[in-house]
């Protein structure tokens, strides 16, 4: 459809509308769903998309779903004075960790993985922040509940997918991978040094 359809301009309006009013990402069904089937939604998204790009307001995707949000340069301009950052333990850090690049994932998996028992609590924090939920349950003895993250897990952290988490390559050149190996790694280049 040419930009100046008016076919094209009415539903690129609707689907606006549409993700302006709902008060949650939406999928293109659901998006559908509002605005009937014959609607071109991946359509009125692309235009919409390209629409807002540069303004104060984006259209953003975070997993398959789609919403309005406050440009990321703009964003302290919304911030209150007085902000009270939630601080998640170390346990509950890992246990999402896990849950993000190993999912959907057990109790029992995530317990092996860490090398320690999971409180009570950790699951309960990161359900109530909700990061995670439950994912259904293994067909194993027992039929233990799994976990996986949610599309709120995505939008908090400023993922497209979970394919951009970062990989071990990453986490190392930002430090945050082995700090005692590397450590042993630069003692070692040094070593040689000193005997010549």
């Amino acid at each position: 459809m040419q930009p100046d359809d008016p076919v094209a301009d009415e539903a690129k309006r609707a689907v606006e509308a549409v993700l302006f009013a709902s008060s949650a990402p939406m999928t293109i069904a659901e998006i559908a769903a509002h605005v009937g089937p014959d609607t071109d939604v991946r359509g009125a998204i692309d235009r919409l998309t390209g629409d807002y790009a540069g303004r104060g307001v984006v259209l953003v995707r975070r997993g398959d779903r789609w919403h309005f949000e406050t440009a990321g340069d703009l964003a302290h301009f919304l911030r209150r004075d007085r902000e009270e950052p939630r601080k998640l333990s170390r346990a509950g850090i890992e246990t999402l960790a896990i849950i993000a690049y190993h999912e959907p994932v057990t109790r029992a998996e995530i317990e092996a993985i860490r090398g320690v028992q999971i409180s009570k609590g950790t699951i309960d924090v990161l359900m109530q922040a909700g990061w995670i939920r439950p994912a259904g349950r293994r067909e194993v003895p027992g039929r233990p509940l799994t976990y996986a993250t949610t599309p709120a897990f995505l939008t908090h952290f400023g993922l497209s997918s979970r394919r951009d988490l970062p990989g071990i390559d990453d986490l190392r050149a930002a430090g945050l991978l082995d700090p005692v190996d590397l450590a042993f790694e630069q003692l070692e280049v040094e070593k040689p040094d000193e005997d010549a």
